[in-house]
């Protein structure tokens, strides 16, 4: 009987480990792929455009690219521009993130507030809030300030909405149980709902990555005079098709690290709750 069960386990044990080796060999050949992809697109780029299969002065070329980014890095320009644009979407996206949590706290807590507001919040969602830019840069002001602003005013509706949503979608019956043993709303909200939220949470804030983007590109489009959108119509304005380039490559990453830093947090903790 122990020998029948040594060897249970044993099986169980090597066909686990299989199923282990075959699942990271999948996610390896994913990577492999996703990498192959990107060169390959790189490198078809780059005899389209050295053998004059598209026009390289509207389309510019990645060895021209990333000759640029270094000679930029190297002056510090480029670090520069990247630091005040992070900078930026860090502060919108954080304060959006705050301001939005607590507004769908409100929401939460108050069905009658909920139910007065919802019409103005779809519409403030469907409402094209890039083309407010520019009545956002004047009532905030120029500068890095009215840029946070945009930025804010473009992550916000969708924070609150997502959340709120999150909230009520929360198991009734587990609220129900616990205002049977006399919990109050701010318990409830505290050991059940928000915990509960979470993860909806965390799926807002990716979004929330690029609508800080968008917001802050936006406003350096507008009044910037420094980042990575004031470098792309700087490129623009004078033709080099080059600096727009490189500035794109260096927003896409810099969105790409921003993102999976918070894909990051999100795999700790559900390894956490697990």
């Amino acid at each position: 009987m122990s020998n029948n069960k040594t060897f249970g386990n044993t099986l169980h044990s090597s066909s686990h480990m299989e199923y282990l080796k075959a699942l990271k060999q999948h996610r390896l050949k994913i990577k492999l792929s996703q990498v192959c992809v990107l060169l390959g697109f790189l490198l078809l780029w780059e005899v389209a455009a050295t053998l004059n299969w598209i026009d390289s002065f509207f389309t510019s070329k990645p060895s021209e690219v990333f000759k640029l980014i270094i000679n930029l890095s190297r002056d510090g320009s480029l670090f520069k521009h990247t630091a005040i644009s992070v900078f930026e979407v860090v502060m919108g996206f954080v304060i959006g993130t705050i301001l939005g949590t607590i507004a769908a706290i409100m929401l939460w807590w108050s069905d009658f507030a909920a139910k007065v507001l919802d019409p103005y919040l779809v519409v403030l969602n469907a409402l094209p809030k890039i083309a407010l830019g520019p009545i956002i840069i004047i009532w905030a002001g120029a500068g890095m300030r009215g840029i946070i602003v945009t930025a804010l005013a473009i992550s916000l509706v969708v924070t609150i909405l997502a959340t709120y949503n999150g909230f009520k979608e929360v198991d009734e019956e587990k609220i129900k149980m616990l205002m049977t043993f006399g919990a109050t709303k701010f318990q409830i909200l505290q050991k059940v709902v928000f915990p509960a939220s979470i993860p909806t949470m965390l799926n807002t804030m990716k979004i929330n990555i690029g609508m800080s983007w968008v917001g802050v590109i936006v406003g350096e489009f507008l009044v910037s005079k420094a980042g990575l959108g004031y470098l792309i119509v700087y490129g623009g304005q004078v033709f080099r098709l080059d600096i727009v380039m490189a500035g794109v490559i260096v927003l896409a990453i810099a969105t790409a690290l921003m993102y999976q830093l918070i894909v990051w947090l999100e795999a700790k903790f559900l390894r956490g709750r697990q």
